[in-house]
């Protein structure tokens, strides 16, 4: 899950480089993006229509007493739906040498994300091997809640948090209301087991290690991968070329300041090498690392900026602040994301200290200076 994207080309989006130029993975097939590496895309039904989904040549024993086996790791998995099922039964007719699908590695419990990796384990596991799920632990049990409650983007207590951030359309508050199912419509089921990844950690990929890289404030403990050897990370959904990674604030944890740990989690990528091409989850694989995260923190300083302006003229709640914040037309898939990115930048002033935070008596949070 991302902030909404825009469609045309971006200044700051120009300063990266782009190795594979405009090439895109057709349907149901891959690019190798470096020996042993496919890229493929899977088709999403909102503003942000594609994910980019990952194969890594594998080789590995599930246990010391157990023989090697040859195949190939998923990274990420798609949303569940049959038509995300098709392209991946497409992929695997025509994509991986005849060799199996020895585990699905997840960065994080999105939708988009983990949505298929039931399905996924399920396809490939044999009486004889396991194909399990690799996962940080908090993720993982987050998955699990969600896929049978809520999100934290749709249903009443959703709605209850977004009016008392000052949302008052009715007719959006209803439909945020009607949501209850959201993130279950898209991960009906996660597996029941995993395997644990962890900050730090090094996977044994084939012939190449992956050191695990973990980052907060998108998700509740994201995993991008980094292969030193091959010059690659794997980013998820903490730095893409061409949008800014969602950071919000919901119900579930409605005093959070995921904006800060985000900004925090950036700094661990810094120590990677300048010319690392990354692998995002959405946009092209690019290279630019230290530039980007430039621009992302100078992104969010900027929007700092508006917010604390803002609030100096006149106390503001976060639903007052969107239009400064994303002067666009939203849907309302677009506007529950702006929502929490807009109190996510209010908490981040608010917990520095910088503004101050009080419910009038309609029940609604507003924050200003002084």
């Amino acid at each position: 899950m991302t902030s909404p994207a825009a469609t045309a080309p971006r200044p700051a989006e120009l300063e990266l480089g782009y190795p594979l130029g405009v090439s895109l993975p057709e349907p149901g097939r891959t690019l190798e993006v470096a020996p042993g590496v496919r890229w493929l895309r899977m088709r999403l039904p909102f503003a942000l229509d594609h994910i980019h989904l990952w194969l890594l040549r594998d080789r590995w024993r599930e246990a010391p007493d157990l023989p090697e086996r040859e195949g190939w790791a998923i990274v990420d998995c798609g949303i569940t739906d049959d038509a995300t099922r098709a392209a991946w039964e497409q992929i695997f007719a025509t994509e991986l040498d005849g060799l199996p699908v020895l585990r699905v590695i997840v960065t994080h419990m999105h939708p988009d994300h983990i949505g298929l990796a039931h399905w996924l384990t399920e396809r490939w596991s044999t009486p004889e091997h396991d194909c399990r799920m690799w996962i940080s632990g908090t993720d993982f049990n987050a998955a699990r809640i969600a896929s049978t409650s809520t999100t934290g983007f749709g249903g009443d207590s959703a709605a209850r948090f977004m009016a008392s951030h000052g949302l008052t359309d009715p007719d959006a508050l209803a439909k945020v209301r009607a949501r209850s199912n959201y993130y279950a419509s898209m991960v009906p089921q996660v597996p029941a087991r995993h395997r644990r990844l962890m900050d730090g950690m090094v996977l044994r990929i084939g012939d190449h290690d992956w050191h695990c890289i973990a980052g907060y404030g998108h998700a509740p403990e994201h995993i991008a991968l980094h292969c030193p050897t091959l010059g690659l990370l794997i980013s998820g959904d903490m730095v893409l070329p061409r949008i800014s990674t969602n950071v919000s604030v919901i119900d579930l944890e409605p005093e959070a300041d995921p904006l800060r740990l985000y900004l925090a989690s950036l700094r661990r990528f810094e120590a990677l090498p300048a010319d690392t091409v990354v692998l995002p989850s959405h946009g092209r694989p690019f290279t630019g690392l230290h530039r980007r995260l430039a621009q992302l923190r100078e992104h969010h300083d900027e929007r700092l900026g508006v917010v604390l302006a803002a609030c100096a003229e006149r106390p503001h709640s976060a639903a007052e602040l969107l239009p400064r914040l994303f002067p666009r037309t939203l849907d309302l898939h677009q506007t529950t994301f702006a929502m929490g990115e807009s109190i996510a930048h209010l908490h981040a002033l608010w917990f520095d200290g910088r503004l101050h935070r009080r419910q009038g008596a309609d029940g609604v949070f507003r924050f200003s200076v002084n």
